[in-house]
C-alpha cells in the first residue's frame, strides 16, 4: 500500500467546494523571501512570477486580494519564540527592504496588508474578522513558504472554517522536498491543491455568473 493509498483508506483528501465570496491571500512574498541570500531559493521566485496573472485576475475582478508581511519591531521587543528558533527573522523590520513586497507583486491602496509577528496570518492578526466582516468565505493562498507561513495559514483557515484553496504552482519553498512534502499533506488534511489555470477559470465563471468549479 503506498502513501495515498493509505491516506485514501482513511477516507482524507476529500474535496472542498467553493464558497461564494473569494479573496486572494499572499503569504510572505516578500523579497527576503525570494532571495536565497536570505530566506528564498527553491521555487520561491518562480511561484510568485506564477502569481502575477493570478493577482491581475483578482483586480480585474474587484475581489479582495489581502498581503502578508512578518514585521518585527526595530528593538526587537515583540519577538517570541519563533526568533530563538530562526533568529534572522527579527531583521524582517517595517523598513527593511527585505520585508517590503515583491514590486512585480506590488499592493494597490485598496489591498488589505496584515503585519504578523508568527507564522499563520491569523495567530494575533484581525485578519479573521476583516474577512468575515467583507462576507469572505473562500481564500486562494499564494505565498511562501510552502512548509511554513503557508501551511500555517491553510491550516488555521480552516481551522477557523475558511475554505481554503492553496494555489499550487503560485506557492513556494527554499527547497523542493519539504514544499512537495508539505503540498501532499496540506492536500490530505487542511486545503484543496488547486492550480492557477483552474483558478483563471473559477474566475471567469465568477464573471459569467456561474462560480463552478473547473474539470480537473
Amino acid at each position: 500500500m503506498n502513501d495515498l493509498e493509505i491516506y485514501q483508506k482513511q477516507g482524507l483528501g476529500q474535496t472542498i467546494s467553493f464558497g461564494s465570496s473569494p479573496a486572494l491571500l499572499i503569504v510572505d512574498f516578500v523579497n527576503g523571501f525570494l532571495d536565497p541570500e536570505i530566506f528564498g531559493g527553491g521555487n520561491c521566485l518562480e511561484a510568485a512570477e506564477n502569481t502575477v496573472p493570478v493577482l491581475q485576475k483578482f483586480r480585474d475582478c474587484g475581489l479582495p486580494v489581502v498581503y502578508t508581511r512578518i514585521v518585527y519591531a526595530e528593538d526587537g521587543s515583540d519577538c517570541g519564540i519563533w526568533c530563538e528558533k530562526a533568529p534572522r527573522l527579527r531583521t524582517l523590520t517595517e523598513a527593511a527592504p527585505s520585508s517590503q513586497v515583491a514590486d512585480i507583486l506590488a499592493p494597490e491602496p485598496d489591498d488589505i496588508i496584515i503585519r504578523k509577528t508568527q507564522a499563520s496570518a491569523f495567530c494575533d492578526t484581525p485578519l479573521s474578522s476583516i474577512l468575515r466582516n467583507r462576507g469572505i468565505d473562500t481564500l486562494f493562498l499564494a505565498g511562501a513558504t510552502t512548509s511554513g507561513c503557508v501551511r500555517a495559514s491553510a491550516t488555521d483557515a480552516i481551522s477557523l472554517n475558511f475554505r481554503p484553496f492553496v494555489i499550487a504552482d503560485c506557492v513556494g519553498d527554499r527547497a523542493i522536498e519539504p514544499h512537495r512534502a508539505n503540498l501532499f499533506d496540506i492536500g490530505q488534511k487542511y486545503a484543496d491543491l488547486i492550480n492557477a489555470r483552474e483558478v483563471m477559470q473559477y474566475l471567469s465563471s465568477l464573471e459569467a455568473g456561474q462560480g463552478v468549479r473547473p474539470a480537473n
